[in-house]
């Protein structure tokens, strides 16, 4: 598929979770975050829905980023000492599906920005990239499915 799966308006997004700095050597180690983030799935004070978000913010432009493993929170909500709060202003996105592993999760951010995204005749603004994991998601299941929301440069 060469365009994104839909176009949508986001709505402000205020996110709560635990939050690191990475680069693309460390990538691997993603996954040891969101190992000690998913024990407090459903038990984050505030905590609104039950999808959680993997988001990428705050690049330097030389391959490192803040990443936040998190789920959507009341703006009022107190929370546990280590938590981060980020607020995601409403953007209009590109939203593309992964299926599958995600071990295979490089290979599909690798096909949206090097052929996916150019293909749409969109661009990227200069925001907060997110992963959206559907409640329930299990990584371990095959046919898996989240979503990349990509936010673009407004025409």
């Amino acid at each position: 598929m060469t365009t994104p799966t839909r176009f949508e308006d986001g709505r402000t997004l205020t996110l709560a979770g635990l939050s690191e700095r990475y680069d693309f050597t460390r990538l691997a180690e993603l996954k040891l975050l969101w190992q000690r983030f998913a024990p407090m799935l459903g038990h984050v004070p505030g905590q609104h829905g039950h999808d959680s978000y993997g988001v990428c913010y705050n690049p330097d432009g030389q391959g490192a980023f803040d990443y936040l493993a998190g789920v959507e929170v009341t703006g009022t909500a107190t929370l546990p000492e280590g938590f981060t709060r980020l607020v995601l202003a409403p953007q209009h996105y590109a939203v593309f599906e992964h299926r599958g592993s995600l071990q295979g999760l490089k290979a599909t951010f690798d096909a949206i920005f090097e052929q996916r995204l150019p293909a749409s005749g969109e661009r990227q603004a200069d925001a907060a990239v997110f992963e959206r994991y559907p409640a329930g998601y299990d990584p371990a299941e095959p046919q898996a499915l989240m979503e990349i929301w990509i936010p673009l440069e407004r025409k």
